[in-house]
């Protein structure tokens, strides 16, 4: 076995060998680099910032691979670098999309579609009854819904289900059921929280959003409250 002295001077030896050419200064500096990215991106708790330490991280190492030279080096990072630019330039592109409705008070939740799952359903279909746990937010692609027990139709390009959803209890407080043919896309509770744990700032917005989303419903029904107030007044006048 060899020496710990033996192991110092291979590296020493090793180093000055890569210092002796300006490619391997290059290549040691990538790699030096590379290796503090790796090191910041450990105390990193955010997804997006995470994503990017990575993407610097595997260029490093692809150009210290590619110069030292090592091929398992160069194929290990010249996979992981476009897994790791695809994945981030989709969190900031959900993330500008929901700032981007919040900014508008956009409640259809389109901005979720790239992340749901689609499904059709014939007229009569139930999608959900009143009571029931809700596991999935939807969005109404094409189609009209009947909230039953206040007789409310609901057009296409809206999200629904949001309340029971987000609800401590996560029980729907209304039966949904499609009046036409309908196209209802669908997003599971544990792929939004892969969403937000990925990209915080995604579950800060769609929080803005459902806020928006009640206290437009509390418009509505003092609204109508102020009318039945008024027709109720008429009456008792006339």
């Amino acid at each position: 076995m060899l020496s710990t002295q033996a192991l110092i001077d291979a590296a020493n030896a090793g180093l000055a060998q890569a210092l002796a050419t300006p490619s391997g200064i290059i290549a040691l500096c990538s790699a030096g680099i590379a290796g503090a990215l790796v090191v910041v991106s450990s105390l990193v708790k955010t997804m997006i910032p995470l994503r990017c330490l990575a993407v610097g991280s595997n260029l490093g190492f692809l150009v210290y691979g590619a110069l030292h030279p090592s091929l398992l080096m160069v194929l290990l990072h010249g996979a992981l670098l476009p897994i790791n630019i695809v994945r981030t330039a989709q969190m900031v592109r959900l993330t500008r999309r929901v700032s981007a409705a919040a900014e508008a008070s956009d409640l259809s939740g389109v901005w979720l579609r790239p992340y749901m799952r689609s499904k059709r359903l014939k007229a009569g279909h139930v999608l959900f009854h009143k009571g029931e746990t809700a596991t999935h937010l939807y969005f109404l692609a094409a189609g009209r819904i009947e909230f039953v027990e206040i007789g409310e139709v609901m057009e296409e390009g809206r999200l629904f289900g949001e309340i029971a959803f987000f609800a401590p209890d996560k029980r729907r407080s209304l039966t949904a059921r499609c009046v036409t043919d309908c196209n209802v896309l669908r997003i599971d509770e544990l792929t939004f929280k892969q969403l937000y744990y990925q990209n915080p700032a995604f579950g800060f917005e769609v929080v803005t959003l459902v806020a928006g989303r009640l206290l437009a419903d509390r418009k509505r029904l003092e609204q109508q409250i102020a009318v039945k107030r008024q027709d109720a007044i008429s009456s008792a006048a006339a």
